[in-house]
């Protein structure tokens, strides 16, 4: 009786909101084990911990924060975001490419966000037709479907890997057609490098070939517009923080025409590689040969910002930007977050070692904070893992193990119990 009163309250799509997360539901799990006083090990939330399990906390970001002054923890930021901010998160994006880019006639904008989270949502809800489809890979991080689904939209896939274990550009190409034969726009979301949930990084050749693929799909259809985001949540722990840029980058000097029809755009987040996910930062970077289009979309993103969270942080955005100002505290940031990465880099190699000892059929992973098991039953596994008081987490088609959160010397029990999980 109770949910028939309150469904005469919501929209039909408010009905459709059930349950809770999987991922904070698999957490709240673990953290009850340890309160039940068992030897319990965290593979779950998406959060980079130290090895005593406490939240790996950039110091030169925190004593940045801290330090702040009142007005900047006070006032609001400008609508778009603050204009040092801005910048630098077109070098967050673009990294050492930006210069090259820009000389060679390549336009940006960006426009502040809370988090990565709102740098999808403004790409969600400005770059594709409500009813339309956005193109992702069958593996993604879940919170995407309910973001579409927010606006209006609908998902197409194409297979996480080929089969030699690289992208599936066949696939890819034919998703594009077809999608680019029923619809006015078709936006694609590609979380690389270190994708979530599966640690995997494109290659060189393979960002290249996805590129052309676009690029080929544009030319073909002049009236269709193309999006192609690349979701950067996790970028500045990969081996190719800016692997994006440096493509495009080879690309046009290699004569590659940039058609007129295709945008593309970068959600950044600060998230992880700043150690501030409370504080909610991030930007939607957009890069076009022209500007006219680029002073568009500047319009177009602070007003969709201001009609839907107002104004994001000024604090992140304000010590974050004075952090990269100077050389010193740039620097003293960087050897912090090396540290952090060195830690995901030995335990991924730990993992993988481990998973190769105990005969576990993890997915090529490469960098960031996770790790994947595929598996067409990833409830029974991650059960059974919990059985021995190893917690992770089921998805759609498979297992995600969070490295991130796991200590290195609990690194081979995880792969033990996989081993285990798979066997029973």
């Amino acid at each position: 009786m109770a949910d028939e009163i309150a469904n005469s309250f919501l929209n039909d799509f408010a009905k459709t909101k059930q349950g809770n997360d999987t991922i904070f539901s698999c957490w709240a799990r673990y953290q009850q084990a340890i309160s039940d006083g068992h030897d319990a090990v965290n593979g779950t939330i998406g959060a980079l911990l130290e090895n005593d399990g406490s939240l790996a906390i950039n110091q030169t970001v925190d004593r940045f924060v801290r330090n702040s002054p009142p007005i900047e923890i006070a006032a609001y930021a400008p609508l778009k975001g603050l204009p040092e901010f801005l910048d630098l998160a077109v070098t967050l994006a673009l990294g050492d490419a930006r210069d090259e880019l820009e000389s060679i006639g390549v336009h940006h904008t960006a426009t502040a966000s809370p988090g990565g989270s709102g740098a999808l949502y403004l790409a969600a809800a400005n770059y594709a037709d409500r009813g339309s489809k956005v193109l992702l890979r069958d593996r993604h991080w879940g919170p995407y479907d309910g973001f579409l689904a927010g606006c209006g939209l609908e998902i197409a896939t194409y297979p996480l890997l080929g089969e030699s274990a690289g992208v599936d550009i066949d696939s890819l190409k034919s998703q594009l057609d077809e999608l680019s034969s029923s619809q006015n726009r078709v936006m694609s979301w590609l979380n690389d490098p270190a994708h979530n949930p599966t640690g995997l990084s494109l290659t060189a050749e393979e960002r290249m070939s996805v590129l052309r693929a676009f690029v080929d799909a544009a030319m073909s259809n002049e009236e269709v517009g193309y999006t192609l985001l690349i979701d950067a949540a996790y970028h500045l722990y990969a081996k190719e923080p800016h692997g994006w840029a440096e493509t495009i980058t080879d690309a046009l000097h290699d004569g590659m025409e940039w058609p007129a029809n295709l945008l593309i755009t970068f959600a950044i987040s600060l998230s992880k590689s700043h150690t501030v996910y409370g504080l909610r930062g991030g930007a939607l970077v957009t890069i076009h040969p022209d500007q006219a289009v680029v002073d568009r979309i500047t319009t177009v993103m602070g007003v969709t910002g201001r009609q839907t969270w107002s104004a994001s942080s000024r604090l992140a955005q304000y010590s974050i930007a004075k952090i990269h100002s100077d050389q010193e505290s740039g620097a003293a940031w960087s050897d912090e977050k090396t540290r952090l990465t060195e830690i995901l880099q030995q335990r991924r190699d730990l993992f993988i070692a481990a998973c190769d000892k105990y005969g576990v059929p993890i997915n090529p992973t490469h960098d960031g904070f996770f790790a994947w098991l595929e598996h067409h039953d990833a409830k029974s596994i991650v059960e059974k893992c919990a059985s021995d008081q190893v917690y992770l987490v089921p998805l759609n088609g498979g297992v995600r193990i969070g490295l991130c959160a796991i200590p290195t010397n609990q690194i081979e029990r995880v792969a033990k119990s996989l081993s285990k999980a798979l066997q029973v």
